[in-house]
């Protein structure tokens, strides 16, 4: 491995970002917020940081290795959530502490939503601003982004968009050139954000909160710039526009590729991948909105219809968005909701969870289990659509689920040292490991009450989830260090 290549693209990648930190301040200069030093601050130090990593090593032309990527990937993130977490700390308000900042910051960029902030309506403008831009460039991976934009990073780009992106099959490109492929990804996460915000102000919304739930809508965050979250507008339409986009933004890019690139949606459908999300989701809405109804939660079927079906996309998405206290609904429904978000989106999507695909392999190889203690001498290939799935793919699905599941107990376990109830203390991981946001219990508004041990705790399994359990874990085996 060499340290060199290593701290020269992380000095790039973090000289690019600090640009990110300009929006922000440039607000804060303009509406007069008090924040616009906290954000010069901020820009300064990450700028600084990012040229001084870079200058010592910025001769060092070296082909990237996928070891290099898988390092260069995790301790970017890291970094990047302590960069992230200046302008909380800088601020004079919200003036957070440095865990409660670093919080803010992981649970923005992994697209969590959770948040230790509450009154909202009372930050700064460029604080709220913040922290829907922080979901927005962590929603389709900033390593994605840098790969687009930074050439410089030649043939190695690829070994930092196969550590960076979800799901079990990372080797499909759209483009022959792997800078070509994050490119298209980006202008079709763009375009899919444009679209979302001016729906949002054509449904009324003002520009400053369609911008900022265009964001965290297409990035499947969460974060809103109201407490009451998408129930502070109380609009049947803007529920059903942040539906059909947490929807799109859970499906797999690739497809939205090929449906814009051939004019024709018939390649969705064509997916199974897809038919089998579109079944998930019908599947929880319908359930959901039955339970409503029936257990009167609801009297009316319309608000049963729209805040049921609202929250069953929002939560089996893992976006987060809530229009009303769903952990206070009845015990059924709130856990089924919380179990939906273990699955999440598909592979290649802006959203948390094990995804759909790996279900649908485990499913699959499970069913072909059944089928061999009827035929144990039968030749039982696993197939997805047309297509045979490699042996590899299907042990790494596993591989995959059995360390998800570990990695799940064990910080669970440890979150309950921390004296939290044995509900509160499940759903916080998994909404931080799905990478969702509310939970149930004493996390289901917010997580500002919780103990500092349990929020770091809280981090770690929000990075975990982001970067897919492999990518992280693997840094941690003695084997990975080895020449």
């Amino acid at each position: 491995m060499s340290f060199a290549a290593v701290q020269r693209i992380l000095g790039l990648l973090l000289t690019v970002f600090s640009f990110t930190l300009l929006p922000p301040y440039l607000l804060a200069l303009f509406t007069h917020d008090g924040a616009a030093v906290a954000f010069a601050t901020a820009f300064a130090l990450t700028l600084g940081v990012g040229v001084i990593s870079w200058l010592p090593v910025r001769d060092m032309r070296r082909e990237l290795r996928l070891r290099d990527g898988f390092v260069i990937v995790v301790m970017f993130w890291f970094v990047l959530s302590a960069i992230g977490a200046l302008p909380f700390v800088l601020a004079e308000h919200p003036h957070l502490s440095i865990t409660d900042a670093m919080f803010e910051s992981v649970s923005g960029l992994t697209t969590t939503g959770a948040t230790v902030i509450t009154n909202l309506e009372e930050l700064p403008i460029s604080i709220l601003y913040y922290r829907q831009q922080l979901q927005w460039l962590g929603g389709m991976g900033i390593i994605v982004l840098a790969v687009a934009v930074l050439p410089m990073l030649g043939i190695g780009g690829m070994q930092l968009y196969r550590a960076e992106t979800p799901g079990p099959m990372k080797d499909n490109k759209l483009t022959p050139r792997i800078t070509e492929t994050a490119k298209a990804l980006w202008y079709i996460y763009l375009g899919l954000t444009v679209a979302c915000g001016f729906a949002y102000w054509l449904a009324g919304m003002s520009v400053f909160d369609a911008v900022g739930h265009a964001f965290s809508t297409v990035a499947i965050g969460g974060f809103s710039t109201h407490d009451a979250s998408m129930g502070y507008f109380n609009s049947p339409l803007i529920d059903m526009i942040a539906v059909l986009f947490m929807f799109l933004a859970g499906i797999n890019f690739s497809l939205h590729f090929v449906a814009f690139r051939n004019r024709a949606i018939s390649g969705y459908w064509h997916d199974s991948e897809f038919r089998f999300y579109l079944l998930l989701i019908a599947l929880v809405s319908l359930i959901t909105i039955l339970g409503l109804y029936f257990t009167e939660t609801y009297d009316d079927w319309q608000d049963a219809v729209v805040n049921g079906l609202f929250q069953a996309v929002s939560i089996g998405t893992t976006a987060g968005f809530t229009t009303a206290e769903f952990y206070n609904w009845p015990g059924f429904i709130a856990i089924l909701l919380l179990f939906s978000s273990f699955v999440g989106g598909c592979a290649g999507s802006t959203g948390g969870g094990i995804k759909v695909i790996r279900l649908l392999l485990l499913v699959k190889q499970g069913l072909r289990e059944i089928t061999r203690l009827v035929h144990p001498s039968a030749q039982i290939p696993v197939r997805v659509g047309s297509k045979t799935v490699d042996s590899r793919i299907i042990e790494a699905v596993w591989g995959f689920f059995a360390l998800y599941v570990a990695s799940f107990t064990v910080m669970y376990l440890a979150l309950a040292t921390t004296g939290l109830d044995l509900m509160t203390a499940f759903s916080a991981v998994a909404a931080s490991i799905n990478n969702l946001g509310p939970g149930l219990g004493g996390v289901g508004a917010h997580y500002a009450e919780m103990h500092d041990l349990g929020k770091w705790i809280l981090c770690f399994a929000m990075l975990l989830g982001r970067l897919e359990i492999f990518t992280l874990l693997v840094l941690l085996t003695p084997g990975f260090w080895r020449r």
